[in-house]
């Protein structure tokens, strides 16, 4: 999606523009499955900051992007089912409506207690929008690895502690008390995208903040959809696109990038783009990536359902040791989230498709092992049926996708989930051009500022905009 976006913006610009893609088609990680009628997302499936597309679809034509998808906010915007019984419904975009269903379900000032840490989530967002999303990555990244968390003033026998560095698990155990709850909530907004609450930054509170202010949002057909619309504005603007072309290596002149080795054959440039992963490296720890379970539903997608579940781990504990920790063994109960969309253009009359996806380790996980793949899927499903949802008795057919389908089609190393850069994370983003090859940028998931729909598409701005017209 990065290549897309910065290849509609600089055709814009006056650019011609080559595009060389390994796989067949175009979108990266926001691909497709389909079969028998049915129709799946195995990417993202919502959309969070439409605002960068939106600016997209203005900079590169004249339709806005809501003529060129069918967007609509998803509300309500998750259901939350817990290990204890307790069922939680949060509205789209609503921080008071947010609280006050906290209050209901977990008890009053259980909603106060979450806004003030969503309200340091605030904090966190205003004073790194710029520098971390829509800025190239400074010469001295130093003041970003700061992280600018507001950490309460400590009172008491706390005071007399070593200050220390604060992580998300700080922030559930100290601030949200340690409910249990609670707790999984803000944990799983750092799961789903890769993190480990034990050692992610505080400021990690944005990702809440974000997905509460500016809402959840569904494409209609599926976020597939968006990446064909992107692509039109391409051919619109007259981009070459060149398929089952797997990019080797940049050439170099003069210490100056001037095209690109591909395996079809070399392709002279004046200024390189590149959207590829990091390069591979032998891990000793576990990389977190995602197993995605495609169910075709016999059956009407019954009333009142929602569009997104979540059925949190019934040992959050045991969860995390089997995703960050090498050799532990896998959750046999692990967070679940299950898409159910109300779209009848996804699969025949009176059926229904849902896509669950727990996050996994990547590395340190043989996937391809007969029956892995299987067997996690089984826990999948029977932990989301035992919250409830009766899924099994209702499927179809099923389709399985693990880290391992993840690396193949995307050559994302390990089928690792790219992750969104966080201040005070230390990581090392990329945004180029590189100190080796000038006239060499770096875009998507794996550069500045990280992974995620929105941020990709920032990373392809950026590009832009230091290159500037033709």
């Amino acid at each position: 999606m990065s290549g897309l976006a910065a290849a509609s913006r600089l055709a814009t610009l006056g650019h011609r523009v080559t595009v060389c893609e390994a796989g067949g088609t175009y979108g990266g990680m926001v691909g497709r499955y389909e079969r028998d009628g049915f129709a799946f997302d195995t990417g993202p499936g919502l959309l969070t900051l439409p605002a960068v597309y939106r600016d997209l679809a203005l900079k590169t034509g004249k339709e806005p992007l809501e003529q060129l998808v069918d967007l609509a906010p998803v509300d309500p915007e998750s259901r939350h089912l817990f290990p204890d019984g307790t069922d939680l419904a949060l509205p789209n975009a609503s921080r008071g409506g947010v609280g006050q269903a906290l209050d209901a379900a977990f008890g009053t000032g259980s909603g106060a207690l979450w806004n003030a840490v969503v309200n340091r989530g605030r904090t966190v967002w205003e004073a790194t929008r710029r520098p971390l999303l829509e800025e190239p990555l400074p010469a001295d990244p130093r003041p970003l690895h700061a992280d600018p968390y507001p950490v309460p003033p400590r009172r008491g026998l706390a005071r007399l502690r070593p200050a220390g560095r604060w992580t998300l698990a700080d922030v559930a155990a100290r601030e949200l008390g340690g409910h249990p709850g609670l707790t999984a909530l803000l944990h799983e907004h750092a799961l789903r995208f890769g993190f480990d609450p034990r050692t992610a930054p505080a400021g990690a509170t944005v990702l809440p903040y974000m997905e509460q202010s500016f809402g959840v949002w569904y494409v209609r057909g599926g976020l597939r959809a968006l990446a064909d619309a992107v692509y039109r504005r391409c051919e619109q603007r007259r981009v070459e696109f060149r398929f089952d072309t797997r990019f080797e290596q940049v050439v170099e002149r003069d210490g100056r990038a001037c095209g690109i080795d591909t395996s079809a054959g070399s392709i002279e440039a004046d200024v390189v783009i590149s959207a590829v992963g990091a390069p591979a490296q032998d891990r000793t720890d576990p990389v977190p990536g995602r197993v995605v379970v495609l169910l075709a539903l016999r059956g009407e997608r019954p009333a009142g359902t929602v569009h997104r579940t979540v059925v949190h781990a019934a040992d959050p504990a045991a969860e995390l040791a089997g995703i960050f920790t090498w050799g532990a063994p896998l959750a046999d109960r692990p967070t679940v989230q299950v898409l159910r969309p109300d779209d009848p253009s996804l699969h025949p009359a009176g059926h229904e498709t849902a896509v669950l996806t727990a996050t996994a380790p990547a590395g340190g996980v043989d996937w391809t092992e007969p029956g892995a793949a299987d067997r996690f899927a089984d826990r999948m499903i029977a932990h989301a049926d035992a919250a409830g949802l009766g899924l099994a008795d209702r499927a179809l057919w099923r389709v399985v996708r693990t880290p391992a389908d993840t690396e193949r089609e995307s050559g994302s190393p390990f089928g690792a989930v790219p992750r969104p850069a966080l201040a005070g994370d230390r990581g090392a983003y990329l945004q180029a051009p590189t100190e080796q090859a000038p006239g060499h940028y770096r875009i998507g998931g794996a550069a500045h500022p990280g992974g995620g729909l929105a941020r990709v598409g920032m990373s392809a701005c950026i590009a832009a905009n230091l290159i500037g017209p033709a």
